[in-house]
């Protein structure tokens, strides 16, 4: 007698989402949701399905244990594992790292995807054994610019590609505000009110970041990054001219249009940062002190 699974353990046994699952049976006329329950269509009959029924869950469609499943997928998908090879790192040093720019959090066990990764292309699944969840990631994820940046951090090889797309404007930029404020934990930064935002952050012993690019495709710097809470802090200054105000305005819609976590300082929040910081990092699930 052939051994019958529900949708939900097919979609285990082949590594990926019940809804991916449900989804791929939609689109290609094997079920069909009236009143908000799937029906069986005489097509979904035709390759296996069944109806059950359990005092528990009602009745469900079940499928053969070995029906052959064309995903649709003609893109290879990957694991951390694999994506950790290729880039000789361990799962776990990758899977830090895809949490790093945001697009896996860590959950009570294993990893889920964020609305980030979501948009790269990152698939939920569960390990068919242990139900631990992880990220299935599509292969164009290896070319990814944000990705390799950020793996190019980590092992020490990165150049400095910083607004190659439009140098001079940086080159300015530099020569105006010019890195020279040493901070307590040796940071240099480009002014006195970037200074006292560093030594607050390091005194209240927050890990962070100075000019931390966005894990974006654009080349975009935050002021400072925070890893817990995937916090970003931008500090404005020079509200008088035009131009700041204008790269301000553009730099505020890249953080809506990517959902990220920021934090806003100004002149009067710098002289209150220790009532300040404090109130706006616990949003986000940073305690200080």
């Amino acid at each position: 007698m052939k051994k019958m699974l529900s949708t939900s353990s097919l979609a285990k046994k082949h590594s990926i989402s019940a809804k991916e699952l449900f989804g791929y049976f939609a689109k290609n006329g094997f079920i069909e949701k009236r009143d908000g329950s799937w029906l069986l269509s005489d097509k979904g009959k035709a390759i296996g399905g069944e109806y059950r029924e359990s005092k528990q869950y009602g009745k469900y469609i079940v499928w053969p244990e070995n029906i052959q499943l064309d995903l649709g997928v003609n893109e290879k998908f990957l694991s951390a594992t694999a994506i950790g090879k290729h880039f000789s790192l361990s799962a776990n040093k990758m899977n830090f790292i895809l949490s790093e720019i945001g697009w896996i959090e860590k959950g009570l066990k294993g990893w889920k995807v964020t609305i980030q990764g979501e948009k790269q292309g990152g698939v939920q699944a569960e390990d068919p054994r242990s139900g631990i969840p992880f990220v299935r990631w599509p292969e164009k994820i290896l070319e990814s610019k944000t990705l390799l940046e950020t793996i190019s951090q980590v092992k020490g090889t990165q150049e400095n590609t910083q607004d190659k797309e439009n140098p001079s404007q940086k080159v300015d930029f530099r020569e105006k505000f010019e890195a020279k404020h040493r901070s307590a934990d040796g940071h240099f930064v480009r002014s006195k009110a970037e200074m006292l935002i560093d030594n607050w952050l390091y005194m209240a012993e927050i890990v962070h970041a100075y000019e931390r690019k966005l894990p974006i495709e654009e080349d975009v710097y935050s002021d400072f990054y925070i890893p817990t809470g995937k916090v970003y802090i931008e500090y404005w200054g020079y509200e008088n001219d035009e131009k700041y105000l204008a790269r301000k305005k553009k730099k505020i819609e890249i953080y809506k249009k990517y959902g990220f976590n920021l934090i806003e300082l100004n002149d009067k929040d710098v002289q209150n940062l220790d009532d300040v910081l404090p109130r706006m990092l616990l949003k986000y699930g940073v305690q200080a002190y």
